[in-house]
């Protein structure tokens, strides 16, 4: 008999999808996953400026105490495969605002902008190589009041560097919900 808890009890992620608790742990937590960041692959990313490794998980914790907004830097097709529900609630939980890739899977663009992340897109050609970023760096994304579907902005880098990005709201919809942290508070709003 095994006991409960124990780790053959766990079975799998997609059976503890409506624990958010689990799945916001779980949320990066790929051995595969690839955070220059961190020494190896897996769930681990050092913690800045301090530069402590630790698990995806706690660094974005620590960074919620620090109220530090956190930005994704991602490469292509960000968002593809299973669980994309998963893929955009994860990061919104772990405190990501924002994320800056290469390009994004259709429908995961979609469930970031239903959850109040911004989708940034570099410049065709540009990605975080090519542009000298290496994750350490303090970002400013200036966001304009007068924001429209996909509008250039410029991120300043800390470090005097600056470069632009394609703003992936793609309706006027998606910019609704954005101003609104999210279609969830769109409809509680539209409700009250």
């Amino acid at each position: 008999m095994t006991p409960a808890g124990s780790p053959r009890e766990f079975n799998s992620y997609g059976s503890r999808r409506g624990n958010d608790a689990v799945m916001s742990r779980g949320t990066f937590a790929n051995i595969r996953l690839d955070n220059r960041l961190a020494p190896r692959a897996g769930p681990r990313t050092a913690h800045q400026p301090s530069g402590d490794l630790m698990d995806i998980f706690d660094a974005a914790d620590r960074y919620a105490k620090e109220s530090v907004p956190l930005i994704a830097i991602v490469g292509k097709d960000y968002g593809s495969g299973s669980s994309r529900d998963w893929a955009a609630k994860g990061p919104f939980l772990l405190g990501i605002r924002a994320v800056i890739a290469e390009s994004f899977e259709r429908i995961h663009r979609s469930n970031l902008v239903g959850m109040g992340i911004m989708p940034l897109q570099f410049q065709p050609g540009e990605n975080a190589d090519s542009l000298g970023l290496n994750g350490t760096e303090v970002y400013t994304i200036d966001v304009p009041a007068d924001l429209v579907p996909h509008q250039a902005l410029t991120v300043q880098v800390d470090n005097g560097k600056s470069f632009r990005v394609i703003v992936r709201f793609d309706t006027e919809v998606d910019l609704t919900y954005f101003r609104n942290g999210g279609i969830l508070n769109y409809m509680i709003r539209k409700m009250l």
